[in-house]
């Protein structure tokens, strides 16, 4: 069957010229976003609860722009001066350059993983003796605790963010050719929001292991999956697959 319509479970990217933006044009499909899930922080007195005092810490672990906001708005809310020392570990360069929201960039000590959480662990080793705080969302994937484990620092894991299913009851009657994943939580959200969903002819794209397994395990067909040595992308892996469907 051909494609004509697709669901993206994430927000609208803010560029302008996005890979999706040229699957629109070059395809001349329609591409819609809805994120399945979004973020809430949790307030201050619930890290206090967790027995958190920023003053405590040298370090941060950095793993996405929703933990530098938390970072930051949690520091705000308790009235601490993050201080100049602080040193900041960044899982990616795009997650360091989001500091520059929060910190001078040149005048703070920031370390940068090459991409993958593990790759900061040469870091962790060089830098042991600091005292590390991890500002994640309830959600943290095993990667992240299995590798500090391994480095041998100390740290500690603040839930200042939760991941949280959205309400999507406005789609019950919309139909999409292609529904788009990426997380086990945009899955989740899917099967929370339709308990009576059947895949039917719609196709489901999928990023990532545990994103596949995620919906291996609800019972669905996988038509879609990225990355792959071929196509590295989700907009790559949708593009290939509509070529094929649509010249049928």
């Amino acid at each position: 069957m051909k494609v004509k319509t697709i669901l993206v479970s994430q927000p609208e990217p803010k560029m302008e010229n996005s890979p999706y933006s040229r699957l629109i044009e070059k395809e001349k499909v329609k591409v819609d976003f809805r994120p399945f899930i979004h973020v809430e922080g949790v307030d201050a007195k619930t890290v206090r609860q967790q027995k958190i005092d920023l003053s405590q810490y040298t370090a941060v672990i950095l793993t996405s722009r929703n933990s530098v906001d938390h970072y930051f708005r949690i520091a705000e809310e308790m009235r601490f001066k993050v201080p100049d020392t602080m040193k900041y570990f960044c899982q990616s360069e795009a997650v360091a350059y989001y500091l520059q929201k929060y910190v001078v960039y040149r005048k703070r000590k920031i370390y940068v993983g090459k991409r993958n959480f593990v790759d900061l662990l040469p870091l962790f080793k060089k830098y042991k003796d600091e005292e590390y705080l991890l500002p994640s969302s309830d959600v943290l994937k095993p990667q992240i605790p299995e590798t500090l484990e391994k480095s041998g620092i100390r740290w500690t894991r603040g839930i200042f963010y939760r991941t949280v299913i959205s309400d999507l009851s406005d789609l019950r009657d919309v139909y999409y050719d292609i529904l788009v994943f990426f997380s086990p939580s945009g899955i989740e959200s899917l099967l929370k929001n339709f308990p009576d969903f059947e895949q039917n002819n719609t196709r489901i794209a999928v990023f990532g292991n545990s994103t596949v397994n995620a919906a291996t395990d609800a019972g669905l067909r996988i038509d879609i999956q990225a990355p792959t040595p071929e196509t590295p992308s989700m907009s790559m892996a949708l593009q290939k697959y509509i070529n094929t469907v649509n010249k049928k």
